[in-house]
């Protein structure tokens, strides 16, 4: 089974909103292909929406989540808790998170209203500053403002899981030292000692979340790679298992070819993509979710398997999971 952290299928659904089926359409028979046997859904909001339609797109792409769920009971799950994940059989289990916390506006009390609609995992940004912290993108290291210790306080306090994706590095320290009780996460990033971008953890960084038990799952997009191929993110697996042990690492896909190609992204400032790389570059053979088969056969080749296969595909995030789950 594959558990996978990270891809933003839902901005892909809100799009498709007037569609039939688009989830089992557009996105299932992929998920079934790979064998991904939970997946992380992310709500994110593009910066052309803001500050206006911040949270009526999030409120959108949570309501497609629900659809999603609801229109196809015999194939996926709403996990909201730990039990949710004893009681598949067989489904899928969609857990719902937050990309950035840009809907919230400056009202932090607003993150009780997505708890209640079932988001599990949050991070506090995307690659730009908001009124809570900085992004990566940013050229001043800022971390977290007043106003975000006191979200990442609240946070902690319902039980969410911190993801620490597309933060500062001083945005990084700052939460982990804010709550040093939450579970925390990295959803989809890469090792910067082999691509040295914005995006990508140093060896520092993967030491810190590997002191908390936490879980980096890996990017499955060129623009953090030294190759559009399966073997250069595998290299990225490989460095993190050498760096801070195999129960550490996860897959955080962020498959975007689709989006693109569907009509529903058609730019991203910030993006931080390299000069000449188009939108929807995707890493060859793992275009999808349903390209996953093929970084098992190349994990294989590299002599994971067992259990040390089971943790990189699904049994770390597993844990996570079970650990920050109500």
């Amino acid at each position: 089974m594959i558990v996978d952290g990270h891809t933003d299928l839902l901005y892909e659904l809100a799009f498709r909103s007037a569609e039939e089926a688009p989830f089992a359409t557009h996105w299932l028979p992929k998920l079934r292909a790979g064998g991904v046997g939970v997946q992380v859904c992310p709500v994110y909001v593009d910066v052309g929406d803001l500050p206006e339609l911040g949270l009526r797109r999030a409120l959108l792409q949570v309501a497609a989540f629900h659809r999603a769920v609801r229109e196809n009971p015999g194939e996926v799950a709403h996990v909201r808790s730990a039990a949710d994940l004893d009681g598949l059989d067989g489904r899928i289990g969609l857990v719902l998170s937050l990309e950035g916390v840009e809907p919230l506006g400056y009202d932090d009390a607003l993150v009780d209203v997505f708890w209640e609609l079932g988001v599990r995992l949050v991070s506090l940004t995307w690659n730009r500053r908001n009124p809570f912290a900085d992004g990566v993108a940013e050229t001043s290291d800022g971390g977290l403002s007043l106003m975000g210790r006191t979200l990442v306080e609240r946070l902690a306090a319902l039980g969410m899981i911190l993801d620490l994706a597309h933060a500062s590095p001083r945005t990084f320290d700052d939460v982990l030292a804010a709550a040093p009780a939450a579970t925390v996460v990295v959803s989809h990033a890469n090792c910067r000692a082999l691509v040295d971008g914005p995006r990508n953890l140093s060896d520092g960084q993967l030491r810190a979340l590997a002191a908390r038990d936490g879980v980096l799952g890996v990017l499955a997009h060129p623009f953090v790679l030294a190759a559009p191929t399966v073997a250069a993110l595998a290299d990225h697996i490989d460095h993190i298992v050498a760096t801070v042990g195999v129960e550490h690492v996860g897959l955080g896909g962020d498959f975007t070819q689709q989006l693109v190609r569907s009509g529903a992204i058609r730019s991203v400032p910030l993006a931080l993509l390299p000069p000449g790389m188009a939108l929807d570059a995707a890493v060859e053979g793992l275009e999808g979710p349903d390209g996953y088969p093929c970084l098992v056969e190349e994990l294989r080749r590299r002599g994971y398997d067992g259990e040390r296969l089971a943790a990189v595909l699904s049994g770390n995030w597993l844990r996570i999971l079970r650990r920050g789950l109500p």
